[in-house]
C-alpha cells in the first residue's frame, strides 16, 4: 500500500469497501510498527478492521491493540526473523475481540536513520467465499496461460489442453481429447514423453525433459523445456498428469553460438601457419553455422605483403586458402585451394570487399540468373545443391582487408539471419587476426630466411686439405631462424680453417649477430692466429656487442654464443681444435672407429677472463670430422648422451658420399619439425704428400741463397711448373734473403704444390716484415713490394718457434688438373 495514513473519518461512504475492486487498496489491512514497538503507520483497511483513526493508534505502543501478552517464543523470534507469519488476537475499538492472520515484514524505513528498522504488519479483510468464481478463475488461467499446458488422465489420455498447446500442435483440443501424446505427436520424443510421464504416475517426482521437436506446420525444429508434474487429490491420490512446455528455441540456438565462439577462440589459430589457420575458421564453421564455407585471400596476403589501399581493382582477384563442407570430398567447390580466381562486381564476394561490410543475400531466381550469366559453372553447382542463403563477412585485421569469408547453407532450411552475420563477423574477426599474424611471421621468417642465408657461406671454396658437405636447417616451429652458422676458410700453406657456432635465440636479432661473428672470425683466421687466440679474440668481441646492444636498447642485452675451430694441415696431417662452450665434433676414422676427442669444452663466448685451451691431434688420411650445432644432438628430447650416441651410430655406417652422410644425419636423428636449428658440417681430411711437398733447411748464410734457387728451380722442373721459375727464383731469393738477414736461425724453406704454388720461409725470429714503398734513393724495401705484385698473396703466421712468411702464385688449369677419380696427374690423393 501506498501510505498508512488514511481517512480520519470513520465511516465515510467515500471510503466504502468495494468487494468488486481488484486493485482496491484498502482490502488490506497494513500498519508500521519501529523496533521500540511504536506504531509509526495505519492504513485505511486497518481502521476498517478494527475501527481505530490512524490519530488513534500513530505515536501508541503496538502492544495495545492486542488482546493479552505475546508468547515470550514469540517476542524472542521477531527480534532476529526476517518475515513472521501467525494468528494474533486483536482488540477492536468498540471492545470485542478479533482473530487476524498477520504477516510481518523487517525493513528498513522509507528515509530512516542509518542502521535503523521497522516491522510492515498486513491481514486481508474478510470476504465472502465464491468457490465457484474460483474454480471459473482456474480454469481462465489454465486456458489461457503462456505456456503450452495440457491434462492428462492416469491413462496418459488427454484431458484438457490450453490455447496454446492447440497453437503448438495446429489441433482444437476437441481433436486431440482421449488421446495419447504418442497419437497426437508423431516423432520419436513422443515416445520419451510418455515414458517420462508413466515415470510421473508410478513415483509421484516431476520429470524435466528438453526436447528437440519437428512439429507438423512448422518449418523447423524446436527445443522445448517440459515439465511432467503429478496431480494429487485432497486425499494425495494420483489422478493424473500435468505437462507444461516452454519453447526455448531462442535460448537454445543462443546458447549454441556461445559454445561455437568458444570452440572457435579455441581451435582457430593454433599455429602461425596461414593456410591451416584459414581452415580452421572453414572447420569450425561446419556444421553449425553453415553448410558449405569458402575463405579466399588477396593473391598479395600469401606473400606475406601488404595489399594496397583501398578497393580492389575490378575484377577482384582472389586466391581459395580453405573451404569445408557438410557432404563428404566438399563436392560444392568450383575454386580449388591455391587457385586464384575472379570474382565479378556484381559477385557477393566483390560486394562484401567493396563496402567492406558484410551481407546477407537470399540466392532468389533473378540472382541466379545473375549469377549464370557471369559465371556459369557456380550457378551450375548452386543450383545442383539447392543453395538458398549465403552470408559473406570481410576478413579485416589492423585496419587491412585480407580477403572475404563465404557461408552458405543447402541443407539448413532457415536463411542466415541477423544474429547469425554478428556470430560470423565474430568468428571471421578472431580468424582474420590469426591469419594477420601468421602473414607477418611468415614475412619476418622470410626476412630471417634471407638474412641467415646471405649469412651463411653460398659455395664452399675449393681447396686441397678436406671434402666438405654441408647443411643448414631453420627450426620448424614458430622459432624460426636462429643464429646457427658454419664456415670453411682456406688459410696460408694448404691449411684450411673448419668453424661452427650457435648464437642464442631466434629472429633477425640472432641472424645479424652469427654475421658479425661470422665475419670477425675470417678477420681474425685472415691473421693466422691459434684457435686458442682466435677465441679470445672473438669472446672480447661478443662482450662488446653485449655492452652496445645494452646501451641502445637500455635493457640488458647480452648476446651469448658458442664456437668451435679447428685448424687441419693436410701436409702433417695434424689438426687442432678449440671450443669455446660448444659440442665436441664427432671424428671417424677409416677403420671404422667413431671417437669424440678429448677437447677442453671452454667458457661460452661473452663471459671474459676464462682462459681456452687447443687440443691437436693426427689424422690419418680419409678421416671424417662431423662439426655440428647442438640441435642435432639434443632433438627428439634425446639428453647429450643419447645424442652423442645416435651420432656415433650414424657415423659408423658406410656411406657412398659425404652428401648422403649429412642426408643421414637429418634424417635419423631430427625429427620432421625441429625445435631448434641445426649447422652441420662433415669434412673428409685429405692429405699432402712428398710427391707436393719440398723442404730444404738453409744455413744462415747469404751464399746459400743461390743453391736456395737453384734447388727449388730443379722442384719446379720435376713438377713440371718451368712456367713459374723466374717468380718463384724471385720471391725464394726475396723472402731467403730477409730471413738470413733479419731473422735467425734455424731457417728453412718449403714449396707446396695445390692448387696453387706455395713458397714458405720460416725462421726463428717473431719479427713480422712490413710492406712499404722504397724512397728514390733508399737501396732496399723493394723486395717485398715486388712479391705483393708478382703473387696472388703474401703473409705472415706466427708459430710457437717463430714465423713463416708464405707468398702463393697462381697456376694455370694446364698445370694442375684434377681427375674425376678425385686424383691429380701427378697424384695428388683426395
Amino acid at each position: 500500500m501506498n501510505a498508512m495514513t488514511g481517512s480520519d473519518t470513520a465511516g465515510d461512504d467515500r471510503a466504502a469497501w468495494r468487494p468488486d475492486d481488484p486493485i482496491d487498496e484498502s482490502a488490506t489491512a497494513g500498519a508500521g510498527v519501529d523496533a521500540n514497538g511504536i506504531v509509526t503507520g495505519w492504513s485505511e483497511g486497518a481502521r476498517r478492521l478494527l475501527g481505530y483513526r490512524p490519530t488513534d493508534v500513530v505515536g501508541r505502543p503496538a502492544a495495545s491493540l492486542l488482546a493479552g501478552e505475546p508468547p515470550a517464543e514469540t517476542l524472542r523470534s521477531l527480534k532476529t526473523l526476517p518475515r513472521w507469519n501467525g494468528t494474533a488476537t486483536l482488540l477492536h475499538r468498540d471492545g470485542h475481540h478479533l482473530a487476524v492472520n498477520l504477516l510481518a515484514h523487517r525493513r528498513e524505513p522509507a528515509g530512516g536513520e542509518e542502521g535503523g528498522w521497522e516491522w510492515l504488519l498486513v491481514s486481508p479483510l474478510a470476504r465472502p467465499a465464491s468457490p465457484l468464481h474460483d474454480d471459473t478463475l482456474v480454469m481462465w488461467a489454465f486456458t489461457r496461460s503462456p505456456f503450452t499446458t495440457a491434462l492428462y488422465d492416469t491413462g496418459l489420455r488427454l484431458r484438457r489442453a490450453n490455447a496454446d498447446m492447440e497453437r503448438v500442435i495446429g489441433l482444437p483440443e476437441a481433436a486431440m481429447q482421449g488421446l495419447r501424446i504418442s497419437e497426437i505427436v508423431v516423432d520419436p520424443e513422443s515416445d520419451r514423453t510418455e515414458r517420462c510421464m508413466r515415470r510421473a504416475l508410478e513415483t509421484g517426482e516431476q520429470q524435466h525433459l528438453q526436447q528437440s521437436l519437428h512439429l507438423a506446420g512448422h518449418e523447423s525444429k524446436s527445443v522445448w523445456t517440459t515439465l511432467l508434474t503429478p496431480v494429487r487429490d485432497a486425499e494425495g491420490t494420483i489422478r493424473g498428469v500435468l505437462l507444461s512446455a516452454y519453447d526455448v528455441t531462442e535460448e537454445h540456438l543462443a546458447r549454441g553460438r556461445l559454445a561455437l565462439l568458444n570452440e572457435a577462440s579455441i581451435r582457430i589459430g593454433s599455429t602461425l601457419d596461414l593456410a591451416r589457420t584459414a581452415q580452421e575458421l572453414a572447420d569450425v564453421a561446419i556444421p553449425r553455422l553453415a553448410d558449405f564455407v569458402t575463405v579466399d585471400l588477396l593473391p598479395a596476403i600469401e606473400g606475406g605483403d601488404d595489399p594496397r589501399a583501398g578497393s580492389p581493382p575490378s575484377p577482384v582477384m582472389l586466391r581459395r586458402v580453405a573451404y569445408q563442407s557438410v557432404l563428404e570430398g566438399c563436392p560444392e567447390v568450383v575454386v580449388k585451394r591455391g587457385t586464384v580466381a575472379a570474382y565479378p562486381d556484381e559477385s557477393t564476394a566483390a560486394r562484401c570487399l567493396t563496402t567492406g561490410r558484410p551481407l546477407i543475400e537470399n540466392v532468389t531466381a533473378s540472382a541466379m540468373d545473375r549469377v549464370a550469366s557471369q559465371t556459369p559453372d557456380r550457378a551450375e553447382r548452386m543450383r545442383h545443391y539447392g543453395f538458398h542463403s549465403v552470408l559473406a563477412v570481410p576478413m579485416r585485421a589492423r585496419g587491412i582487408t585480407l580477403g572475404v569469408a563465404t557461408f552458405s547453407r543447402h541443407r539448413h532450411p532457415e536463411p542466415f539471419e541477423q544474429d547469425d552475420l554478428l556470430l560470423g563477423e565474430e568468428i571471421t574477426a578472431r580468424a582474420a587476426v590469426c591469419i594477420d599474424n601468421a602473414r607477418r611471421y611468415s614475412r619476418e621468417r622470410r626476412t630471417s630466411l634471407t638474412l641467415q642465408s646471405s649469412l651463411l657461406p653460398q659455395r664452399l671454396p675449393p681447396q686441397a686439405a678436406v671434402d666438405v658437405a654441408s647443411r643448414y636447417l631453420p627450426a620448424g616451429t614458430q622459432a624460426g631462424v636462429g643464429g646457427d652458422w658454419f664456415d670453411v676458410i682456406p688459410l696460408s700453406g694448404a691449411r684450411v680453417a673448419l668453424v661452427v657456432g650457435d648464437v642464442v635465440g631466434h629472429g633477425v636479432q640472432a641472424s645479424a649477430a652469427m654475421g658479425r661473428l661470422r665475419t670477425a672470425v675470417r678477420t681474425l683466421a685472415d691473421v693466422d692466429l691459434p684457435p686458442d687466440e682466435l677465441l679470445t679474440h672473438l669472446d672480447d668481441m661478443v662482450i662488446h656487442l653485449s655492452a652496445e646492444a645494452e646501451s641502445a636498447a637500455g635493457i640488458v642485452g647480452d648476446i651469448g654464443a658458442t664456437c668451435l675451430y679447428a685448424v687441419y694441415d693436410p701436409v702433417s696431417r695434424r689438426c687442432a681444435m678449440a671450443r669455446a662452450g660448444h659440442p665436441v665434433p664427432a671424428l671417424a676414422t677409416p677403420d671404422g672407429a667413431v671417437v669424440f676427442p678429448d677437447i677442453p669444452a671452454g667458457p661460452p663466448l661473452g663471459l671474459g677472463g676464462l682462459p681456452f685451451e687447443v687440443t691437436e691431434i693426427e689424422l690419418p688420411e680419409g678421416s671424417i670430422l662431423a662439426l655440428y650445432t647442438d640441435g642435432l644432438i639434443e632433438a627428439r628430447g634425446r639428453d647429450i648422451d643419447e645424442g652423442l650416441d645416435a651420432l656415433r651410430k650414424v657415423l659408423a655406417r658406410p656411406a657412398p658420399s659425404l652428401e648422403s652422410t649429412c642426408d643421414t644425419m637429418l634424417q635419423t636423428l631430427l625429427p620432421d619439425h625441429p625445435a631448434d636449428d641445426v649447422a652441420l658440417l662433415v669434412a673428409r681430411t685429405r692429405a699432402l704428400d712428398a710427391a707436393h711437398v719440398a723442404t730444404w733447411d738453409v744455413p744462415p748464410d747469404p751464399s746459400a741463397v743461390a743453391r736456395t734457387r737453384r734447388d727449388a728451380t730443379r722442384q719446379l722442373t720435376a713438377w713440371g711448373l718451368d712456367e713459374a721459375a723466374f717468380v718463384t727464383e724471385l720471391v725464394v731469393s726475396e723472402l731467403v734473403t730477409n730471413a738470413i738477414r733479419y731473422g735467425g736461425a734455424p731457417i728453412q724453406l718449403r714449396l707446396i704444390r695445390d692448387r696453387n704454388l706455395i713458397c714458405e720461409v720460416s725462421d726463428a725470429s717473431n719479427t713480422t716484415p712490413h710492406l712499404r714503398r722504397a724512397r728514390t734513393f733508399d737501396e732496399g724495401g723493394r723486395g717485398l713490394l715486388l712479391v705483393a705484385q708478382l703473387t696472388q698473396g703474401w703473409g705472415t703466421r706466427q708459430t710457437y718457434t717463430g714465423k713463416t712468411i708464405w707468398a702463393e702464385q697462381t697456376l694455370s688449369p694446364e698445370t694442375f688438373t684434377v681427375a674425376e677419380d678425385g686424383r691429380d696427374d701427378d697424384g695428388l690423393t683426395g
